[in-house]
């Protein structure tokens, strides 16, 4: 989607359509569709008086003008009372409307944010259309090769900023959106790629070719000789069943006035997880391409941060592995030594995110970090408990938690919080190790967040269980069925705050 920002009158467009909110409490809410209203000999009243135009949440209504100006098409999408528009309401509208625009087969569409009825900055409200519409135009289209035009099908907005004092905003406000936007497509294309394209050196070369394109990542690759030499047993012991060899990615951002710490993000990257030898069943098994959706925001999240020039140092580490039933793979019942010096009897080796997340989080400590969080499609016990659109939170800093949860409430992506408790701890003690990989079924999600505790010493630290959201069977406004690139908002959003509030 290009995107353009003006400064002027929306009544100089002429674009295919122009988009317009309405109010289930509010009838004609701006001096501009009053004005439409004139021209159009009370087109818009009337229909609202029809029942026509509701306003009520998610409802799109097409008004065609009469051909006296520019402006000969509106879009009216509901946004319900105008006391209760909030952010995620208005996300959805903006998504709803660009892609009616798209179904009408038109190419072109503007806004002007004096002409929404919102209380909101303008450039608010242009960073909140530019992201939603460019989500939710989103398709995955590599594979398809009988679609021709519709694939190729492109729309542009235009957004006409009222005050020349504003402009500046605007437009810095609208390429943010649109950088952030890219990251997330990214990881979107990267969870929805088949495991036989996104294997783990392809997902290491996706990491290499960031950096190539930005100065300020470096990115480096351990092969399995580095890894074993590195003592990350773990990943190795996950790793060996397959021919695809495992990778451990490495990158390394710093922002030019970045001081003190790093903060580590950590994402699981199984590229592709039959569940090894405890081999999980056929049906939906396809869908297990998609377990490196950890990995791939962790990826999104740096490319992010670069782009937006955030003046942090981030550190993303990626294990990237199959796991597989080949003749060497490990089997329940092995016992494998991690890097951190624990033993972990396997018990099953469909449990073998935290096993390669527990390398990882180890790993972590060399650089001393101010904060680790990593990001995992852990355990279907999390869908289960919090339903498929809510990431699990799991951790040992309380403020770590509540500038996630600052983030997830600007963002709309959702999070809530589980515990640690004894319990969890006291079901995986094993009888041979330090630790068995497994604690039984019974707060599935919550026994996962205590094994990956047990190697975290001397930061903060933080885990995202987002086994529901990172695919979604029901199609969104602005997230389409499919991969939904989640966490990367929410992780941006979050190392924004602290950015600008000068935390080390």
């Amino acid at each position: 989607m290009k995107v353009t920002v003006k400064q002027g009158n929306i009544e100089a467009s002429n674009a295919d359509a122009t988009i317009l909110f309405s109010y289930e409490d509010v009838l004609i809410p701006t001096r501009y569709m009053a004005a439409f209203d004139e021209v159009s000999r009370n087109l818009l009243r009337q229909m609202i008086d029809a029942g026509d135009i509701k306003g009520k949440a998610k409802e799109v209504q097409l008004v065609f003008l009469p051909d006296t100006r520019r402006v000969r098409r509106l879009i009216f999408v509901g946004l319900g009372k105008k006391s209760e528009a909030n952010p995620e309401k208005i996300r959805e509208a903006f998504a709803l409307s660009a892609r009616k625009v798209r179904e009408m087969k038109w190419h072109s569409m503007d806004i002007a944010p004096s002409m929404m009825g919102l209380d909101f900055p303008t450039e608010w409200i242009i960073s909140m259309a530019v992201e939603s519409m460019r989500l939710g135009l989103y398709r995955f289209t590599h594979f398809k090769t009988e679609e021709g035009e519709n694939i190729r099908h492109t729309v542009e907005l235009t957004a006409w900023i009222e005050k020349e004092e504003d402009l500046k905003k605007a437009v810095q406000a609208a390429r943010e959106a649109e950088r952030l936007g890219d990251a997330v497509i990214f990881v979107r294309d990267l969870v929805s790629m088949p495991s036989n394209e996104m294997t783990p050196k392809a997902m290491a070369r996706e990491a290499l070719k960031i950096g190539e394109k930005r100065q300020s990542i470096k990115v480096n690759v351990l092969d399995e000789k580095e890894i074993k030499k590195t003592g990350m047993h773990a990943l190795l012991g996950v790793a060996k069943g397959s021919r695809e060899e495992g990778q451990f990615i490495i990158m390394d951002y710093q922002g030019s006035e970045s001081k003190g710490a790093p903060i580590v993000l950590v994402g699981k990257g199984l590229t592709f997880d039959s569940g090894g030898i405890s081999i999980k069943p056929s049906e939906n098994m396809e869908g297990m391409k998609t377990d490196m959706a950890g990995g791939a925001a962790v990826m999104g999240v740096v490319m992010a941060a670069a782009d937006l020039k955030l003046p942090l140092r981030i550190i993303g580490l990626i294990p990237a592995t199959e796991n597989m039933p080949g003749g060497l793979a490990y089997k329940p019942g092995d016992v494998l030594k991690t890097l951190s010096g624990l033993t972990v009897e396997v018990i099953s080796t469909d449990a073998e995110g935290r096993l390669i997340l527990a390398d990882s989080l180890t790993y972590a400590k060399r650089y001393k970090p101010a904060a680790v969080i990593d990001l995992a499609t852990l355990t279907g016990a999390c869908i289960i408990a919090l339903g498929e659109n809510v990431m699990g939170m799991m951790g040992t800093a309380r403020e770590l938690k509540e500038k996630l949860m600052h983030a997830s409430e600007l963002t709309g992506e959702k999070i809530w919080e589980l515990p640690l408790w004894e319990d969890s701890y006291e079901a995986i003690k094993s009888d041979i190790a330090d630790l068995k990989n497994v604690g039984g079924r019974p707060g599935g999600a919550m026994t996962a967040g205590a094994f990956l505790s047990k190697f975290i010493t001397g930061y903060p630290w933080v885990h995202l269980d987002i086994a529901g959201p990172s695919w979604l069977n029901k199609d969104h406004p602005y997230t389409p069925k499919g991969a939904s690139g989640v966490g990367v908002r929410l992780l941006v959003q979050m190392l924004k705050n602290w950015s600008a509030i000068g935390d080390e």
